[in-house]
């Protein structure tokens, strides 16, 4: 008997790590779109040596770009349910 409710815990666990699974990569795709974006306007004045030109346009586009494909993507997943 005492081997069953472990089985439904099991069970339970499977069931909530499939629900939350699709959300769990989501926090690290927002982080990496930004960083990315600021490498890429640093590296840009560097090169150009327009200092906070470049920087500062990609920062501001790695935030929009990373909250809409963020999103878009918890929508997608909401539709799906």
């Amino acid at each position: 008997m005492a081997q069953k409710p472990k089985k439904d815990t099991e069970q339970s666990f499977r069931e909530i790590y499939k629900e939350v699974s699709p959300f769990l990569g989501l926090g690290i795709q927002l982080a990496v779109t930004m960083f990315l974006m600021v490498l890429l306007g640093n590296w840009l004045d560097e090169k150009y040596h327009l200092q906070p030109l470049f920087l500062s346009l990609c920062s501001v586009f790695g935030v929009i770009a990373g909250m809409y494909h963020l999103l878009k993507i918890v929508k997608d997943l909401e539709s799906k349910k």
